[in-house]
């Protein structure tokens, strides 16, 4: 067994403990069956409606905590990914791998809505007791009844706005784009050769990455909360709509668990046949190590030193490859939350009765794509993403919060399942670049 593999089984333990992973599973279950005893037992009673208003703020101070920290979290992971980038010492070797990863992220966000159109997610609502959460669904249609063309010009007028009012009032593209354009021009300036300049410059991308650290740290804490957040937002949805709503969680998981095993039994293994001209099974076999880490973990950062020494053990790729790409891939490579992301889109559409056009759909795959950059490999990232991709859909606080109280109930599994592809498509890319530059050795 080599190294890598023997870390992965460490790593896989986490399951034989009483892991956040353990505890949110058993508050979503707990949740939900309080929740459909309550609506079996007490619906429409005086009590149920006492036991949903006291319950239902504890979830959505989850929901605050969250949006409370998403911007930070994007702002700082995009400056340290961008200003990361070594520019002239990798050149077409950092193209490349760029290139990759940007590619498999616009594909794997296409099956992502082909799946999600193709099983079309609801909610079901027989008894039409979910009326309260729909009271400004005609709001919603209204806000999309306007043209692509239209949405097209508001989303590119939108990237380009005061930082600091973008930033206060939670303006994502425009954070996304300032972030990115100041990090780049952060390592142009150290590249350039102007030694004092680069000194002061790399000051403050330290000063950056400390500030970046701490908000990590903070999101480490609130990882604590999401054990009686997700009770508390599983325990309403539930109440509200009853048991169909496993239903409803059963088709989100098999769209999302379907397209990402599309990626990693078909997708990946094409790609390597084509460039490398290899048996794809048998070089995705040498990457099990990292990819069961990834799967236990639900983090491509905390995955990445097993990534990097099954890399130079079992692929033989030459450790200058590997620590640029794999790094570089743990922050912006996020497959299975591309992939993730349009089914809640969908879900939305279906929820709240509106159509997406085709002009309205390319946005979303845009944002997802471009979003999935900051989610920095910290594990449940995809949700702080939900927020960003909701925002293009123009829905307001309480659709918003209706989606993202479903997405937390399920997030645990489906994380595990797409780090897991995350890590799968960092490791393909990092083979499939290094063996087409005749980096293994």
């Amino acid at each position: 067994m080599v190294r890598g593999e023997y870390m992965a089984m460490r790593v896989f333990s986490v399951f034989r403990k009483p892991s956040l992973v353990v505890i949110n599973i058993a508050a979503f279950v707990a949740g939900s069956l309080a929740g459909i005893s309550a609506n079996v037992f007490c619906g429409g009673t005086d009590f149920f409606d006492a036991a949903v208003e006291i319950v239902s703020p504890f979830g959505a101070l989850l929901v605050a905590m969250l949006k409370t920290i998403v911007v930070p979290i994007i702002f700082f992971s995009l400056i340290s990914g961008a200003s990361s980038l070594p520019i002239k010492k990798f050149g077409k070797l950092g193209a490349k791998i760029l290139l990759f990863y940007f590619s498999t992220s616009v594909l794997a966000t296409l099956i992502g809505v082909a799946s999600a159109s193709a099983f079309s997610p609801t909610v079901a609502d027989p008894s039409g007791s979910a009326a309260p959460l729909m009271a400004q669904v005609d709001s919603v249609k209204s806000s999309f009844s306007s043209s692509g063309g239209g949405l097209v010009s508001e989303m590119l007028l939108g990237a380009f706005v005061n930082p600091f009012q973008a930033l206060s009032e939670s303006r994502f593209l425009a954070v996304i784009v300032f972030s990115i354009l100041f990090g780049l021009a952060a390592r142009a300036i150290i590249e350039s050769g102007a030694k004092a300049e680069a000194e002061s410059v790399k000051k403050m991308l330290s000063l950056f990455g400390a500030i970046e650290k701490s908000v990590f740290k903070i999101v480490g804490w609130l990882m604590y909360y999401f054990p009686l957040g997700i009770f508390s937002l599983t325990f309403v949805n539930f109440a509200v709509y009853g048991a169909g709503l496993f239903g409803s969680y059963a088709e989100i998981a098999l769209c999302v668990i379907f397209g990402i095993l599309l990626m990693i039994t078909l997708v990946y293994p094409a790609i390597i046949f084509i460039f490398c001209r290899e048996n794809p099974y048998a070089v995705l076999y040498k990457m099990r190590a990292p990819i069961i880490t990834a799967f236990a973990t639900r983090s491509s950062a905390a995955t990445l030193p097993v990534s990097l020494e099954n890399a130079a053990s079992a692929l033989r790729i030459r450790p200058e490859v590997s620590g640029f790409a794999l790094s570089l891939g743990a922050t912006i490579n996020m497959d299975g939350v591309c992939l993730h992301l349009p089914v809640f889109v969908i879900l939305a559409a279906g929820i709240f009765g509106f159509d997406i056009t085709a002009a309205q759909m390319i946005l979303v795959v845009a944002s997802v794509v471009f979003v999935s950059i900051g989610v920095g490999g910290v594990p449940g990232g995809s949700i702080f993403l939900l927020f960003m991709v909701l925002d293009v859909l123009k829905l307001g606080p309480a659709q918003t919060s209706t989606i993202v109280a479903l997405a937390l109930g399920i997030n645990p599994l489906l994380d595990m399942f797409e780090t897991a592809c995350n890590v799968a498509g960092d490791n393909v890319g990092n083979y499939v670049v290094a063996k087409r530059s005749g980096m293994i050795n």
